[in-house]
């Protein structure tokens, strides 16, 4: 038969519609658009050679559309990848019992930029900026929407129309090819490189200082690591040379952390030791090593924060009242001496031995409701990711499930389509699953979306599948 034959045995929308009526829970605007989608794809199907499937078979692959476009497309998924800062999956969790007060924050009107002890307007700069520049040491502090905007402004607010030295080992790419040059590019700034990829000394900042130059830029390494023959200029020296000349020292420190960290032989600098070096204007990310939202934070001098609030950008970046009412409650976290008490901290300072018991009880679990696989405990690595402290592993134990390569892919496809996500990791011809990265309430879920997972895996496989496929890709970034 002719594609235009079997074009016209392919039923009409509203004949797939009147067959599958009513479905519980989805609007009848998802069935047409199931209905439209699926035939769509039946036609071209056809025209590559493909049979027409009977119409309980796309009332089926309707009714299954309707019901996926009905359920909100951001989701909440179990990460059992072991990345702790997951940029594809949203990066730092946050605390549930602050979603209470987010919730009145949302459904409610609030003192966004209203002071009740007046009655007159405020800024919305004022629920965290005291409590920030009070954490970290500094005079002054702000907040925008993230750090590639945070950056933005400062150098927009500093050094437009002016040069900025910044050394050529920190010109970084800070995640999904945007790179520090081509931000200072749009901020109207100059760039001048010194010094090399490998080696910058006192000098080279010294030798390109003159009347146009704006500010000393200098950008920390938190998403890659240079090691053998390199040099750089530590903060303490690159501040003296720029406070010599009456010039500002500016930091991006991309993923900034309150709380002191050494893993693997990384030690990550702390905003505190930033500023108490003299830096005059600190950039870093809310939702990396803070463990909080989105945000650009800002700290330093404050005359140079308060010009960063009166530039125009500023109104273009600025930050809504959802971010500052979860930032805030993370930042009183730190304040009261509970900031290790955040998730993303529990996670790191989660010992290996504990997440091994874990591990253990789930495959037992896993082994009674799935008899007959092949599963192991054994010692593996999680990651920090997220463009934090490159390189950086913490020891831990994994559960994997040993699977043929057909099947593998099948049940790794099924965890993520089911009705509750699941993300993996697949390496070696096996799925493991890291259970620093899994709260605990989720691991009764994890199980079922597990054997549901692997009964599906029998009917079926995918289309492929990548090595580590868990890993956080977009997560390369420098901590914007």
């Amino acid at each position: 038969m002719s594609d235009d034959g079997r074009l016209r045995q392919i039923p009409a929308v509203q004949t797939v519609i009147r067959g599958i009526g009513d479905i519980p829970g989805v609007a009848s605007t998802w069935v047409h658009t199931g209905a439209r989608q699926v035939l769509a794809e039946i036609r071209q199907g056809v025209r590559q050679g493909h049979p027409v499937p009977d119409l309980d078979e796309i009332m089926g692959r309707v009714r299954a559309r309707a019901r996926d476009l009905a359920r909100p497309h951001l989701r909440s998924v179990i990460n059992a990848t072991g990345v702790m800062i997951h940029t594809n999956l949203g990066r730092a969790p946050l605390p549930m019992e602050m979603m209470a007060h987010l919730g009145a924050i949302a459904t409610q009107y609030s003192t966004l930029e209203y002071r009740l002890e007046q009655g007159v307007r405020g800024s919305r700069h004022e629920h965290v900026a005291g409590l920030l520049a009070e954490l970290v040491g500094a005079e002054a502090a702000m907040v925008v929407n993230n750090n590639a905007a945070a950056v933005l402004l400062a150098l927009s607010t500093l050094a437009a129309g002016k040069e900025v030295v910044v050394s050529r080992g920190e010109l970084v790419e800070i995640g999904g090819s945007f790179r520090i040059p081509d931000v200072m590019a749009l901020s109207g700034a100059r760039l001048v490189e010194v010094g090399a990829t490998n080696k910058t000394h006192d000098y080279d900042y010294a030798r390109a200082i003159n009347e146009e130059t704006a500010l000393l830029l200098k950008v920390h390494q938190s998403n890659f690591r240079q090691i053998g023959f390199v040099d750089s200029v530590d903060r303490a020296t690159l501040t003296a040379l720029a406070h010599s000349h009456q010039l500002p020292v500016m930091e991006d420190l991309g993923s900034g952390v309150l709380l002191p960290i050494r893993l693997d032989g990384w030690e990550e600098p702390t905003v505190q030791q930033v500023v108490e070096a003299g830096v005059d204007v600190t950039t870093f990310s809310g939702d990396k090593l803070l463990g909080g939202p989105q945000a650009g934070l800002v700290v330093g001098r404050r005359d140079i924060v308060e010009r960063m609030k009166k530039h125009p950008l500023a109104r273009a970046v600025r930050v809504d009242k959802m971010t500052l009412a979860v930032l805030e409650l993370v930042l009183r976290q730190y304040r009261e001496g509970r900031g290790e008490q955040l998730p993303l901290w529990q996670m790191i300072r989660m010992p290996a031995e504990g997440i091994k018991v874990r591990a253990e009880a789930l495959r037992d679990a896993l082994g009674v409701q799935a008899p007959g696989l092949v599963l192991d405990i054994e010692p593996d690595w999680s990651e920090i990711g997220g463009g934090s402290m490159p390189g950086t592993r913490v020891p831990s134990w994994v559960l994997t499930v040993a699977l043929p390569t057909d099947r593998l892919t099948a049940v790794e496809e099924a965890l993520r389509r089911g009705t509750v996500p699941v993300v993996v990791r697949v390496k070696g011809g096996k799925l493991v699953i890291d259970l620093r990265t899994v709260f605990p309430e989720q691991e009764r879920p994890l199980l079922n979306a597990l054997v549901e997972a692997i009964q599906r895996g029998h009917q079926g496989s995918g289309e492929g599948h990548h090595e580590d496929t868990g890993y956080d890709q977009a997560g390369a970034g420098h901590g914007h």
